[in-house]
């Protein structure tokens, strides 16, 4: 890598190459041009470029790139290259999902563990995953070396579950509760908030509504 300052958005348009690239290759294209990767994910050919030049040269001027090969080369500046163990605390109606997720498997991440305290959901099985009760977490995060926790609890329960977590060894977070964990600076949180996300719809769809009204007006 010729700088480790890659902005975030770059890793994750790679995610939506590396998944184009993927499609390109059961689709039998061998070689695929910026432009073509580009057109296939919404982004321009310069960026393109642009965010592949992060992490070394790809490619051949005048060519493009081979398939197959820049597919696993992004794989690997993902950590795709290797299967991820992780666990998921809370075994609502979204941690239930995310854990019948297939998905997750196919980009090399395996569900090891799902957890709950209500004695209703505790014993279930999700696919081929049994609920266990949360006080069995530590224990599961060591046996199968879980390295990442999926947090869909209250937002009143999230900082302990993120604490725990953390205590039995995991340090990458990917927290579904509105409240924002206040962990130690080396574990990696990443926070995700539906209703955050819709917010940011309906202002475009306001903005444009007002900028709509604003060229009709001139």
């Amino acid at each position: 890598m010729k700088t480790l300052k890659i902005p975030e958005a770059t890793i994750m348009r790679l995610a939506v190459y590396s998944r184009y690239l993927e499609r390109a290759e059961k689709q039998g294209i061998t070689t695929v041009s910026s432009a073509a990767i580009a057109d296939g994910t919404g982004v321009s050919p310069a960026q393109v470029r642009k965010d592949l030049a992060y992490f070394g040269e790809f490619g051949t001027r005048g060519v493009g790139y081979h398939t197959g090969e820049l597919s696993s080369n992004i794989r690997r500046i993902l950590g795709l290259n290797r299967c991820w163990s992780a666990v998921i605390v809370g075994a609502g109606k979204l941690g239930s999902a995310l854990a019948l997720y297939e998905g997750f498997l196919s980009r090399g991440f395996r569900i090891v563990g799902v957890f709950d305290i209500d004695p209703k959901i505790v014993g279930k099985h999700l696919g081929e995953i049994e609920v266990l009760h949360v006080s069995q977490l530590e224990d599961v995060v060591a046996r199968k070396k879980a390295e990442i926790g999926i947090i869909t609890v209250p937002a009143s329960a999230a900082q302990e579950v993120g604490e725990r977590l953390v205590k039995a060894g995991v340090r990458a977070l990917l927290n579904f509760s509105p409240h924002v964990l206040n962990l130690a600076r080396d574990v990696i949180v990443r926070n995700v908030d539906f209703s955050l996300h819709l917010e940011v719809l309906t202002f475009n769809l306001v903005f444009g509504k007002i900028k709509k009204e604003v060229a009709e007006e001139k």
